[in-house]
């Protein structure tokens, strides 16, 4: 299946953290929060100006690495896979 977002809002899919801290401890799954970044799969057009109805420029683009606010979007399932879509708002910031 195919999924292309609408207007501001971009798909994108969890990255697993590790499961060990620094120092060697491993973190059970019922201990562990979901994470908090992610890869961009897919992006919208982008919204709409006020008044004119032009389209503003995403600043996010497929495959890029994002940092995402804690109960940011919407959690659904794509063949068996777990992803979420949020608004470019959600977005913290951009991975190097």
């Amino acid at each position: 299946m195919k999924i292309r977002p609408t207007n501001d809002r971009v798909l994108v899919k969890r990255i697993e953290e590790e499961q060990k801290t620094s120092g060697g401890i491993i973190i059970p799954d019922t201990a562990r929060e979901k994470p908090q970044r992610g890869e961009v799969i897919a992006v919208g057009p982008g919204k709409r100006k006020d008044g004119t109805g032009e389209r503003l420029p995403m600043a996010v683009k497929e495959g890029d690495r994002i940092l995402f606010a804690k109960y940011a979007g919407t959690e659904i399932k794509i063949e068996g896979e777990e992803h979420l879509f949020m608004r470019e708002d959600d977005i913290l910031g951009i991975l190097n």
